[in-house]
């Protein structure tokens, strides 16, 4: 899958390309990553024929805390 380039076009912007075992899994980083940072959220899982596993891709802002994610004590927001 190609990465266009607006979605890294400045410091701070990750494109994250997830591989798991099952669809769950994916689901939960994807959900995880949603609760550290602002991220494009839980995206749709697929698979690909001959390829182990499902795929799912995420973008994620890590410059900008979850809306969800309150720092704790010693982090900074």
């Amino acid at each position: 899958m190609k990465i266009d380039a607006q979605h890294i076009d400045e410091p701070g912007l990750v494109v994250l390309d997830i591989t798991a075992a099952d669809e769950e899994t994916a689901r939960a980083v994807m959900a995880a990553l949603e609760q550290r940072w602002a991220t494009s959220g839980v995206t749709p899982v697929r698979s690909e024929p001959g390829l182990p596993g499902v795929r799912a891709r995420v973008y994620a802002d890590i410059r900008r805390p979850s809306p969800c994610h309150a720092p704790t004590q010693g982090e900074s927001a």
